[in-house]
């Protein structure tokens, strides 16, 4: 006689309760009270209390004089030694400021992490059209410039995960034909240009270029965002991959010290 399978969840381990605590935060939930945690975490209110404690001794929490939680700074200086991170945030900063002066408009510095692209740094052009994207904010891979651009220059097995779907639309305009992406996707790798019009917000324009590392291998994305009928966004990709350019050169790229017309391929 066969034994039957058993499908109960696997029990959460005490690191995986404290991850959950801390994955109870999010942009829009930077602030919770313990019920808002227990609740999100799947913990009961004992245990949840006893972990934000830990956590609060510890420095990843902080709580203030009403009770409630905040992330804690401590987390913070580890975050600053992930090369991914703050590391390439600081050292892209001036260049990405002289990009925002020149053309007032907003900015863009992301990574890749799994489908989703992430936000390290941001910089708002005042009176721009409207943004929804914010430090640290993650989107899916295909609805913007940046994510385009890290899609495009992804592990095949990751840009397959992607394109079988589903693909999340959030304007009429978002691309959620498999074949139509995998055009983009190989006229990003052709150009070194990703463009996203309208596809996140409506009325936004997003290009995007990458930026490569010391084995020239891809590791982030720049992009600017302006509006749709604010001036031809394809004026902006000079200066945007001079940017570009200049970011993979302080980052060891051996093709960023060769002629700038030059298109790297994947």
């Amino acid at each position: 006689m066969e034994r039957a399978v058993s499908h109960a969840p696997t029990p959460m381990t005490a690191a995986g309760r404290l991850l959950a605590v801390l994955d109870a935060f999010a942009p829009g939930r930077s602030v919770l009270t313990l019920s808002e945690i227990s609740r999100r975490a799947g913990l009961s209110l004992t245990t949840a209390h006893r972990l934000a404690g830990e956590l609060v001794n510890w420095g990843a929490l902080e709580r203030d004089a009403d009770g409630r939680y905040r992330i804690g700074l401590h987390l913070l200086e580890l975050a600053a030694l992930a090369p991914r991170g703050l590391e390439l945030r600081e050292l892209a900063q001036p260049y990405l400021e002289d990009l925002f002066h020149s053309t007032r408009a907003h900015v863009h510095l992301a990574v890749r992490d799994g489908a989703e692209v992430v936000y390290v740094e941001t910089l708002r052009a005042r009176g721009a059209v409207t943004v929804l994207s914010r430090l640290g904010q993650r989107w899916p891979l295909h609805v913007t410039g940046t994510g385009l651009v890290l899609l495009a220059h992804a592990p095949r097995e990751v840009q397959e995960d992607v394109l079988v779907g589903p693909l999340k639309r959030y304007t009429a305009k978002t691309v959620t034909d498999p074949t139509a992406l995998r055009r983009i996707l190989a006229e990003v790798r052709h150009t070194g240009i990703a463009v996203a019009e309208e596809q996140l917000t409506l009325e936004g324009v997003a290009i995007a270029t990458p930026i490569r590392g010391a084995a020239d291998e891809v590791v982030a994305a720049l992009g600017l965002v302006v509006h749709v009928d604010e001036y031809e966004p394809r004026a902006l990709v000079p200066v945007m991959s001079a940017t570009a350019r200049a970011i993979s050169r302080a980052l060891g790229a051996p093709s960023a010290h060769r002629n700038p017309g030059a298109v790297v391929g994947r």
